[in-house]
């Protein structure tokens, strides 16, 4: 698969020279059929809901495209709450999943009338304690053993998320006694995961789970949350994801396990990369080129724009502009200036000659790029721009600046 761009050469070109680089730049449309790929797949399912992780971009301009296209949002933090609540996402609008989760979140949570989902069996007591419990609760399940994850996420044994089963049924049937009358149920086993029947398995698992439930404790769970993880294909071999195989897939599961024990719950994803991901960019310029035992591309941009290679090892495809026809017959390391040595966007890449000046764009930096980003050795995060369908570009982030920096020093 060729990896494309929504730009032209000329229209990124004209943009460079009003914004400087590096910064992030998304695409409006691309994220808006992304949204309606996963909402129309799945438009069999009884309400459902596509809740965007704001983890991967939380911007509140990519938060409000989002909205007008029905998606609520997967908080996980207090920033990430009041984010949701600048842009009138509120309610049951938002699914609040965290971990080692402090008493001041659980409040805004609550204040919110957010969807609390908890990931341990002691956080039932924990919020009851300092917020009281909702009329809803939702827990996030930990297969062990029973699943295997991924390279991000790792095994489920090893995790530190989650509820085992018979925590499961335990907490149920406590919060039950409690007054707690809508339940939820969750897992998220996987991330970046590009197998669909990866997650027409873990909707079996929730599924059967969800009838032992109800036949256990006469409990109807009102929705069953997939959780995220859809993949997407950063290398140009790789094919993306069939969303309408998955949801055929699982709505035959779904039909045979929750619909013929009349339970009936609502469906609820909590994607992020596979929405803002391939729609986004991390547009940078080169500025040195060093040739010692191996040949050095040096951008302005660095690990704390696009942690991803550094963390993971990750590949970010690299189109270097106005160069689409040369031969890529030239291995370079490209890098940026941390003081770390695994500051390093592409490692013996095949790349056209390039040149000091020439404007590269590294592809799939629209989820967990920015996000991601850190002030280490004095870096500062770069801005982000929004190419608009009208082919008009705003900023809906500027760039930070030394006084951002030492703003917070007393």
């Amino acid at each position: 698969m060729q990896k494309k761009l929504p730009f032209t050469n000329d229209e990124l070109l004209n943009i460079v020279n009003k914004y400087e680089t590096p910064f992030h730049l998304y695409d409006e449309k691309g994220i808006i059929e992304s949204a309606r790929t996963l909402i129309n797949a799945f438009s069999w399912a009884p309400n459902f809901k596509e809740y965007f992780a704001v983890k991967a971009t939380p911007n509140p301009s990519i938060l409000k495209i989002l909205k007008n296209e029905g998606c609520g949002t997967d908080c996980s933090s207090m920033a990430e709450l009041v984010l949701s609540q600048k842009v009138d996402i509120v309610g049951e609008n938002i699914m609040f999943s965290s971990n080692d989760t402090p008493a001041s979140e659980f409040k805004k949570a609550k204040e919110l009338n957010a969807i609390i989902n908890l990931d341990d069996i002691s956080h039932i007591s924990f919020l009851e304690n300092h917020a009281g419990l909702p009329e809803i609760l939702c827990f996030r399940y930990n297969p062990g053993a029973a699943r295997e994850g991924n390279a991000i996420i790792g095994n489920p044994q090893e995790a530190k998320y989650g509820f085992t089963k018979e925590q499961l049924f335990e907490g149920y049937k406590y919060i039950k006694e409690k007054g707690v009358k809508r339940f939820g149920l969750h897992t998220m086993v996987a991330s970046n995961e590009l197998n669909e029947y990866y997650f027409v398995e873990t909707a079996i698992m929730l599924f059967d789970l969800a009838v032992e439930i109800y036949k256990q404790l006469d409990i109807k769970l009102e929705f069953i949350n997939l959780g995220g993880g859809i993949g997407i294909p950063y290398k140009p071999d790789q094919k993306p994801v069939d969303i309408n195989l998955i949801s055929s897939e699982i709505q035959k599961e779904y039909n045979k396990k929750i619909k013929a024990n009349g339970i009936n719950s609502k469906i609820f994803f909590e994607c992020g990369r596979v929405i803002t991901g391939p729609n986004g960019f991390l547009i940078s310029k080169v500025l040195h080129l060093k040739k010692i035992y191996k040949n050095y591309i040096g951008l302005d941009a660095c690990m704390a724009n696009l942690m991803r290679p550094a963390l993971y090892g990750a590949y970010h495809h690299i189109t270097v502009i106005g160069k689409d026809d040369k031969p890529k017959t030239f291995l370079y390391d490209v890098v940026g200036s941390l003081c770390e040595n695994n500051d390093k966007f592409a490692i013996d890449r095949y790349l056209p000659e390039i040149s000091i000046g020439d404007i590269v764009v590294i592809h799939d930096a629209g989820a967990h790029g920015h996000a991601m980003g850190f002030n280490y050795n004095g870096k500062l995060r770069s801005a982000e721009l929004l190419l608009k369908t009208d082919r008009s570009v705003e900023m809906i982030r500027r760039k930070e600046t030394l006084n951002d920096y030492f703003s917070t020093i007393v």
